[in-house]
């Protein structure tokens, strides 16, 4: 054989050779990890937040606002979005394995049941207006459109639980003149309910339009920030402003587990610049089950066209309206407020026969065993549409 074949020969072999030992290595640690695992799921984009109303008003309209459930809205979870309707039970809606293939007998039906119940906050005062703290549920009587009520489900006195506070104040031009003492106010108020890792608030000030200074925090130095950023200047909105601040804010964020939500509003009441009317703020608020305190800031001594639509506002929503006869009783009214939220009952019944027709429904409450009690609560509710 000539040299040069043997030696071609015996490079082959070994080509051969090193193509086996190859091939009988395992995998590359890499390779087997992207095939077997999948990699992590991306983390879940983070819920668009409201535009403030500076933005994006609400639209005028002819009727009074239903509630919101459109696409635009942030996602609320579903106990949040659909109260009385229970979770479902978990396995019961897995979804099949990827690439099992779809039959009848694997669907699973899920069932879901409307509860038809009304939560109620309250506040019981004396003939001198103190509070009344240490009453049971039969104590009272409940009336829903007239009727008598007995499907009492709960009943606790309120004076822990979280509060979410949105604080609107009139920074336009009518206000001007003690805009400096009411700002301090509003914020010895914040400095003085806000509890950190439990109550949230969030501060809107509004001229022409509304705007927000300080979105829902429980830092009492950022909340002082975003009341003293306000400038006073422009026309009144207060309409808006109490539209936004329940449906926006204080509707569409979920927490997870009962909290008191209310509005405090400092202005003089003369709204000239709302897209939406008084009747349509007040229904927002009844719908995103928000109290309202309102404040006016008129110390003329007289009481204005302004201080009847405060009046109006705060008593359809089971709040307060305050009158102080000078500047410096601000401060005196924000006190009462603390204190009375600190002061409420939470009562929660079955209407016997709600119909499920959108309409609006008057509650009374009375103390019936003590004739000298006064109770406070929101006029009424919407019934459900579905």
């Amino acid at each position: 054989m000539p040299r040069f074949l043997a030696v071609w020969l015996l490079a082959m072999m070994a080509g051969l050779a090193s193509a086996q030992q190859t091939n009988d290595l395992p995998a590359a640690p890499s390779a087997v990890k992207q095939e077997n695992q999948r990699p992590p799921a991306p983390p879940p984009a983070a819920a668009p937040v409201p535009a403030p109303l500076k933005s994006s008003p609400p639209s005028p309209t002819g009727s009074a606002p239903r509630a919101d459930t459109s696409s635009d809205q942030s996602p609320i979870p579903p106990e949040t979005a659909n109260p009385g309707i229970p979770p479902a039970t978990p396995g019961t809606n897995a979804s099949p394995a990827a690439g099992a293939p779809d039959r009848p007998d694997d669907q699973v039906t899920t069932i879901r049941r409307t509860v038809n119940e009304v939560n109620v906050i309250f506040t019981v005062t004396d003939k001198h207006g103190r509070f009344v703290k240490n009453l049971t549920k039969n104590d009272f009587r409940i009336f829903d459109d007239k009727k008598p009520q007995s499907s009492v489900v709960s009943f606790r006195s309120e004076t822990d639980l979280p509060l979410r506070v949105g604080l609107l104040v009139d920074a336009s031009n009518s206000v001007r003149d003690r805009f400096k003492f009411e700002q301090e106010a509003a914020i010895e108020f914040l400095n003085q309910i806000i509890r950190p890792r439990s109550d949230k608030a969030f501060v809107i000030g509004f001229d022409t339009t509304a705007e927000v200074t300080q979105d829902f925090t429980d830092n009492t130095e950022r909340l002082s920030r975003g009341v003293r950023m306000l400038r006073p200047g422009g026309g009144t909105a207060m309409y808006d402003a109490i539209y936004y601040a329940a449906r926006d804010k204080l509707m569409k964020t979920p927490d997870p587990g009962p909290v008191r939500r209310a509005i405090i509003v400092l202005s003089d009441g003369e709204d000239n610049q709302s897209h939406v009317t008084r009747e349509e703020a007040i229904e927002m608020a009844q719908r995103a089950e928000v109290i309202v305190y309102c404040i006016s800031t008129n110390i003329s001594g007289v009481k204005m066209h302004g201080d009847k639509v405060m009046e109006r506002i705060a008593e359809a929503t089971g709040g307060r309206p305050f009158f102080p006869f000078k500047v410096e009783d601000v401060a005196d009214a924000f006190t009462e407020i603390q204190d009375e939220l600190r002061s409420q009952y939470a009562l929660g019944y079955r209407p016997a026969d709600l119909q499920h027709d959108g309409r609006f429904h008057a509650i009374e409450i009375i103390a019936e065993r003590r004739k000298d009690l006064h109770v406070r609560t929101r006029r009424g509710y919407y019934a459900p549409t579905q």
